[in-house]
């Protein structure tokens, strides 16, 4: 099929898809068709007669790369679905299961993910001989972060704890010790985290000329999309990849660079000219999203950066109205004016789908959580914990790992003290016995060792000794080990229940591959998100609640964004340096660039900060000194009072057929009442964590409630006090 390429795009998107050869860097703006620049490049490629399996399309998610290489084969050409798309992290472990031996690994390396790194550091730390000093020793989830912080930032340890973790400098030297101990760890148990995976597959592109050329000679074409957020070891894979050819595209945003906290550097975007000498730079500025007042307001936001590549979002669309700026008060009346607002949209005609409220902090949200539990708006909160990050799903695919790698001592020990009467100690012993013996998995159970604890052992010998079929189908494995799991998992979950539904749910996912370890790879390399077993209302008839960072690439035709607060965001924290403070800023334009047709901003002014720390910082109002500083006609300021919206507040009435509230779970049974005749949405208050509403029943005894201080607690009534007000 041939694409009519001049009447599908405009003149810039046109120029970044047309130019085939060299290096371009696209700067493309929020909402411009940066996706859809690159769909119609990929389709470029192949009409223009290159093969797809030297192409190269590199995404932070592997969903991203499949969506568009679908989009591009439904476009122009089948053959685009063959192109090579996938993440850093993909192509890192691609490369380093057939060339792990030339950095002194085995190619069965295991892959560890966050929590297993902890554990290792957990147990390091046991071992070690610390004094105690004046302050508490960090947790293992802190040392985890400076360590990789450390790797994605290229700084050395004790640089990075003055910058960043003063509190803990006293324990610099320990530090320093645990990532020795922790890498020859990894290394004599053929273990890689995700920061070994881009780091080894930088070195080895560094330093053996013939990976180069042959990885040259395979991706002849590489594009990488949402390149702002790469860090220097990305950026440098990116250079030795196309180094060769030169034939390299990157596109980015700089003004959405918002993710430094995990090593992102905004500056790869300004590097990229001076890497590659020749390159074309071409900017994406028409806007498809927002309406023009809105775009004037982001545009005049970002005019403040220190450092950008300037550039003027503009639209064709007609009419819009320009951002509020409302000063709701206090916390509670932020929590009742959005209530209220949503509620007047709903009498309108509008959709909850439609709208968002976005936020600097997850903890932001909590006052207005209970109000819309209160008025029965249904909701689902982002930026939880990950799928792959909770304990029944990790137990699971530990038995699976122990098959691939029996060195795999953090899978061993998890699996291990899941049988009843073995810790800390006794798994430890196990696997000592079974690296020096030379054992296979399945002989487990015959530990010298064991004695009362011989039935699970066998138990669990029995079990690996029937997952080692090697016509074994990914989904049978899977049911194997959850039969035998089961049982645990009853016993040390009172949501079992739901856990259940988790397993079903990764048992589904593996149905869907040929080879488990290809499967337990793809999970480690691009987990699901934290949201994968949330069960939707019907018609997704729910209003969102999100960080800015969880909301990054979505879009609604409404959007609030809440606690626009000096303090608050910008966050107090942030005022330690100008990069972070450049950042929040980024942030900001992020969350107000995801509205479409309405943008809402609120501060609670009442609350605002203590004169005294304002006046330090220069400012004489709660107002985020990002809004204060820009120009009164981008916006209309108003205080609640002035009934902004032109709506009768006193005048509301909730839709007849309202939907279920939802808490980022499955929808309230409203046959489950407590026999003290607690509701749902009842107040009650709770002699340690306070004031709170009911947001559900898990049966007539297990109450979620949402607290304002504590936030959400599951409770079981029969051990609890929960007195209504």
């Amino acid at each position: 099929m041939k694409v009519d390429y001049q009447k599908s795009l405009n003149p810039a998107q046109l120029e970044a898809v047309m130019t085939l050869n060299g290096p371009v860097l696209v700067i493309a703006g929020a909402g411009s068709g940066k996706t859809r620049t690159l769909v119609y490049r990929v389709a470029r490629l192949i009409e223009h007669g290159v093969s797809p399996e030297n192409i190269l399309l590199l995404t932070f998610t592997r969903k991203a790369s499949g969506e568009m290489l679908e989009r591009a084969a439904g476009l122009a050409d089948e053959r685009c679905r063959f192109v090579s798309g996938g993440t850093f992290h993909s192509l890192s472990h691609q490369v380093l299961r057939s060339r792990a031996d030339l950095i002194g690994f085995d190619r069965s390396f295991t892959i560890l993910d966050r929590p297993d790194m902890e554990e290792i550091i957990q147990s390091i730390v046991k071992e070690m001989d610390i004094v105690r000093a004046s302050i508490r020793f960090p947790r293992r989830s802190t040392i985890a972060s400076i360590l990789s912080k450390a790797v994605n930032l290229e700084q050395n340890i004790e640089a990075l704890m003055r910058d960043e973790f003063s509190q803990f400098l006293e324990y610099i030297r320990d530090i320093q010790r645990i990532d020795v101990l922790y890498k020859n760890y990894k290394r004599s148990n053929q273990l890689m985290d995700y920061d070994d995976l881009l780091i080894f597959c930088r070195k080895i592109l560094a330093e053996n000329e013939h990976v180069r050329k042959e990885l040259s000679d395979t991706y002849q074409y590489v594009m990488v999309d949402e390149y702002q957020d790469t860090n220097g070891i990305q950026a440098d894979i990116v250079k030795w990849l196309a180094t060769e050819r030169q034939n390299v595209m990157v596109v980015g945003d700089d003004s959405q660079s918002i993710y430094s906290f995990r090593g992102a550097n905004y500056r790869n975007m300004f590097d990229f000219p001076i890497m590659f000498p020749e390159t074309k730079i071409i900017k994406l500025e028409e806007n498809y999203r927002s309406t023009q007042p809105i775009l004037t307001f982001t545009n005049s936001l970002m005019d403040q950066a220190q450092e950008k590549y300037t550039k003027c979002l503009f639209t064709k669309r007609k009419g819009g109205i320009r951002p509020k700026v409302v000063n709701v008060k206090t916390d509670p009346g932020q929590a009742k004016f959005i209530s209220r607002t949503i509620l007047g949209l709903l009498n309108e005609g509008k959709s909850l789908k439609d709208m968002a409220v976005l936020f600097r902090a997850a903890y932001h949200s909590y006052e207005l959580e209970l109000e819309l539990t209160r008025q029965a708006v249904p909701f689902v909160k982002y930026g939880g914990f990950k799928f792959m990050e909770s304990a029944h799903i990790k137990d699971l695919i530990a038995h699976m790992r122990i098959l691939f790698n029996r060195n795999d001592a953090v899978s061993w020990g998890r699996v291990l003290r899941l049988i009843n009467n073995i810790g800390q100690k006794k798994s430890s012993n196990i696997i000592k016995w079974m690296q020096k013996s030379g054992v296979q998995p399945w002989q487990v159970g015959e530990w010298p060792g064991a004695g009362k604890d011989s039935q699970g052992l066998k138990a669990l010998g029995d079990l690996l000794r029937q997952l080692t079929d090697e016509n074994m189908k990914p989904e049978r494995a899977l049911e194997l080990a959850n039969k035998y799991y089961d049982p645990i998992l009853r016993e040390r979950f009172d949501d079992f229940p739901k856990r259940q539904k988790g397993l079903e749910q990764l048992i589904n996912m593996a149905s869907r591959k040929r080879k488990l370890k290809a499967f337990l790879d793809e999970l480690m390399l691009d987990p699901p998100s934290s949201n994968a077993d949330v069960s939707p209302l019907e018609n997704d008839s729910y209003l969102t609640l999100s960080t800015v960072h969880s909301a990054k690439g979505l879009e609604w035709p409404v959007v609030f964004v809440i606690w626009v607060m000096e303090g608050y965001f910008p966050s107090s924290k942030s005022r330690s340096s100008l990069q972070a403070i450049e950042e929040e800023r980024r942030l900001m334009y992020v969350a107000a660039t995801r509205a479409k047709d309405k943008l809402i901003l609120c501060y609670p002014g009442q609350e605002e900060l203590p004169i005294w720390q304002l006046a330090e910082m220069g400012y004489i109002s709660g107002l985020s000194s990002f809004i204060q500083s820009l120009h009164p006609e981008v916006m209309d300021h108003s205080s609640l009072d002035n009934n902004i919206l032109n709506n009768n507040f006193s005048n509301f009435s909730i839709r007849k057929k309202q939907p279920r509230v939802i808490v980022n779970t499955a929808p309230f049974k409203e046959s489950s009442v407590n026999s003290s005749g607690l509701k749902q949405g009842d107040r009650v208050k709770h002699p340690a964590f306070g004031m709170g509403v009911i947001s559900k029943f898990l049966d007539k005894e297990k109450v979620e409630v949402l607290f304002r201080d504590a936030g959400r607690k599951l409770l079981h009534l029969e051990y609890t006090t929960l007195d209504k007000v």
